[in-house]
């Protein structure tokens, strides 16, 4: 066995014995439960050096990801909570979380308990009590089975795939369970949550009716290599996590061909990218073409509007693409920007993958 696999294999062991144990329930078969990606060369670039401090990152931060976050959790829907009054053992109940966010406790009739903390339930059940029915009471809630959550992650990741996770996850743990980052990863990740989600870290794009799907641009460099956890977003059901690979620009919508298109350190314009997508079809509606960009900081979007037609024509500014940009060009005689926008981020648009990208 060479140097090489040598350091493989201790590395890939020591990551076995950190984690095996801790993801071994998470993934639903035990072809999820992927090994960090392999060591880069030697005279590797530095796109490839920022990529395994990313890595190194990921397996050493998870541990440092406080476990008594299950106290953050918050309560879904079909969890099975133990609840324990210390003062009356006849109060204590294991209770299903129905459908609708509900439990029905002794004395206090129907509690909505969807979306509370476990400290937060603690505290309501034993308030509710002291009103009435026991001095200074001790509440204690545990959360017996956690109801799973289908989370995709996708992109340049190691072990894309659908993970049924139970409980509090956020996106480290989602990227350790996906293996870490491929070499060719790029420096953003999209939380991409459907429509369906009900609690986000960011309001909703204006302009928007509170219906289309939301995305969060979280920057890999300022959460994994500066540590900045307060972008280790918690996830939800549904949600899709796509690692897009570096340098590319991304075109969707009623263009002939579209799809991620390399920048290779080169400057590209909006006429430039949509060339490489083929052109615009007929059908579609170029004067209200928009470029779905990420801000400066990593944390929030921008959309910005360009008319095709007048660049062509020379009267309009063609604008110049910066890396990650996604330019959707929606139907003629509809306004569904953000609805193509989300297929495009799924992958639906023009039969082509995100993941390949």
């Amino acid at each position: 066995m060479d140097d090489k696999k040598k350091s493989r294999f201790h590395f890939n062991l020591l990551f076995f014995a950190l984690f095996g144990g801790m993801l071994s329930s998470c993934a639903t078969t035990s072809s999820t439960q992927g090994t960090l990606p392999q060591g880069v060369p030697r005279d590797e670039s530095a796109s490839s050096r920022q990529v395994r401090a990313m890595n190194q990152r990921i397996a050493t931060g998870f541990l440092a990801v406080k476990k008594d976050s299950v106290r953050d959790y918050r309560v879904g829907t079909d969890d099975l909570l133990e609840i324990t009054v210390y003062e009356d053992e006849k109060l204590n109940r294991t209770l299903r979380v129905s459908s609708q966010g509900n439990i029905t406790f002794p004395l206090l009739g129907i509690l909505r308990v969807k979306d509370l903390t476990i400290v937060e339930l603690e505290k309501e059940i034993r308030d509710l009590l002291a009103q009435k029915y026991l001095k200074d009471p001790h509440v204690n809630v545990f959360v017996k089975e956690y109801h799973s959550q289908r989370i995709s992650v996708i992109g340049a990741v190691e072990k894309p795939n659908v993970y049924s996770v139970p409980g509090h996850k956020t996106i480290l743990d989602l990227l350790v369970l996906a293996g870490g980052l491929k070499e060719e990863a790029g420096s953003l990740l999209f939380l991409i949550r459907p429509a369906s989600g009900e609690k986000g870290p960011s309001r909703r794009e204006e302009g928007s009716n509170g219906q289309e799907p939301r995305t969060f641009v979280i920057d890999l460099e300022e959460l994994l290599v500066k540590g900045e956890m307060r972008l280790n977003l918690p996830l939800q059901n549904g949600d899709v996590v796509n690692v897009p690979v570096a340098g590319k620009i991304f075109v969707g919508g009623e263009v002939r061909n579209p799809g991620g298109f390399p920048l290779k350190g080169r400057r590209m314009t909006v006429s430039q990218a949509i060339t490489l997508a083929g052109g615009i079809k007929t059908e579609a509606k170029g004067s209200e073409t928009r470029i779905f960009r990420h801000s400066e900081k990593g944390t929030g979007k921008e959309i910005l509007t360009v008319n095709i037609y007048d660049i062509e024509k020379g009267q309009g500014e063609d604008l110049s693409l910066k890396e990650n940009d996604i330019i959707i060009v929606p139907k003629s005689g509809s306004k569904v920007f953000f609805s193509e926008l989300w297929d495009f981020l799924k992958g639906r648009v023009g039969g082509f993958g995100l993941g390949s990208l």
